[in-house]
């Protein structure tokens, strides 16, 4: 009867520590089954002056022009005004590699007309006889490419809708005519172009220009150095898509504080039961103390921070982020490890520039923890993964970014 009794209170003190496994484990699972919902903020730069780099094949334009142009020669100055100017147009193809620094390659040219003193590109018809003067013409062509400074947006920041823009030019050409006496010379250029916009596609503009050539270029080598070329040409401007520049965001995945809150009090809760749980055994006589331990294992939502293109320095407002994610990690204990994930757009920069980037950006958010928020560098893994296709709504601003994730 004895036996039978010993055996009946032992299975009963297995029941008892089953049961209790049983009801922490229930709870446990109910604690895990908390869902978070994540709130994703983009928050774009009020910096009128920073925007992001667009792609190659972004913000190309096309144009045409027709004006008027002088020649100045050796003896073109004795001439009148009038007699020497002609019309004149102007082909050209750019890019704006940001608002305020592009390029462009153009093609101008007609008829130059002066006078010659040594009969070169005469037209037979005196001029002056007193002076040996008869008049000039001659038909060039002159190639050449421009680098545009847009002072509007470089001094006022980046408008899209701005009305009236300027940007001074600087360039090299080739001038070449191919009448007897036949002349192919370098050409220096200094510009204003001035567009005013009618449409987000369509501009008119007006390019005022000057040209210097070898001296020889007219056929007639005298006292000067240079010869020169004033243009002035009205025309139309077409800007291809995309045509206009974003502003840098910051985007940022935030979970609801109530909801880790509430978390973090079933881990509590359960944690308390389990000392309950253990006093209770511990009073019902049985030799071996069986213990439920429940871990406080809380890990710490996804985050997702972007960086603008070619750049790793962690901002203040990321900073701001990496502080609320520290204070998870170190709350959620020490047996939770976080990956830190670097990431760079592949459709910019070289894929040996693109991992550099990325190692550089883990490498910056892991520092950034470790340094001024207190985490343990033994919860963290570092990676990169270099350059990548768009990750997130088929937006590469949101590759340019490191992703801390626990496991």
């Amino acid at each position: 009867m004895k036996n039978i009794i010993g055996f009946f209170l032992k299975d009963m003190r297995n029941v008892v520590v089953i049961t209790a496994m049983f009801i922490v484990s229930v709870s446990y699972a109910q604690g895990q089954a908390i869902r978070l919902k994540a709130d994703t903020l983009v928050e774009e730069s009020s910096d009128r002056y920073k925007v992001e780099t667009n792609r190659f094949f972004d913000n190309w334009f096309v144009g045409a022009g027709a004006g008027a142009q002088i020649f100045y020669g050796d003896h073109n100055k004795q001439m009148k005004f009038n007699e020497r100017l002609t019309p004149g147009f102007e082909l050209y193809v750019g890019k704006w590699f940001t608002p305020g620094i592009g390029v462009r390659l153009a093609v101008n040219g007609l008829t130059i007309k002066g006078a010659t003193q040594n009969g070169s590109h005469s037209t037979g018809e005196v001029y002056d006889a007193s002076q040996g003067l008869s008049k000039q013409q001659f038909d060039y062509y002159h190639a050449h490419g421009d680098v545009f400074f847009n002072l509007t947006n470089m001094l006022g920041g980046y408008k899209s809708d701005r009305v009236y823009t300027v940007s001074p030019y600087v360039g090299l050409g080739w001038m070449y005519t191919g009448e007897e006496p036949v002349a192919r010379e370098v050409s220096a250029n200094l510009g204003l172009f001035n567009s005013f916009r009618v449409s987000k596609s369509v501009d008119i503009t007006l390019d005022i220009r000057g040209s210097m050539v070898n001296d020889r270029f007219d056929g007639e080598a005298g006292e000067r150095r240079q010869d020169g070329l004033l243009t002035a040409a009205v025309g139309i401007k077409y800007r291809f898509k995309n045509r206009d520049w974003k502003k840098s965001t910051t985007t940022t995945i935030r979970y609801d504080e109530k909801e880790l809150s509430a978390l973090r009090d079933k881990v509590n809760q359960l944690a308390n039961d389990n000392e309950s749980l253990r006093k209770q055994l511990a009073q019902s006589g049985n030799e071996s103390i069986t213990d439920v331990i429940v871990e406080k294992r809380v890990i710490a939502a996804p985050v997702l921070l972007t960086f603008p293109i070619n750049k790793s320095v962690i901002s203040n407002d990321m900073r701001v982020n990496l502080g609320f994610l520290a204070k998870v990690m170190k709350e959620g204990g020490t047996d939770v490890k976080y990956r830190i994930t670097g990431y760079a757009d592949k459709g910019t920069g070289s894929e040996s520039t693109n991992k550099r980037l990325s190692k550089e950006r883990a490498q910056a958010v892991c520092n950034v923890l470790v340094r001024e928020f207190g985490v343990p560098l033994s919860q963290l893994e570092v990676s990169h993964e270099g350059g990548v296709d768009n990750m997130y709504y088929d937006d590469p601003r949101l590759s340019r970014a490191v992703i801390t994730i626990g496991y």
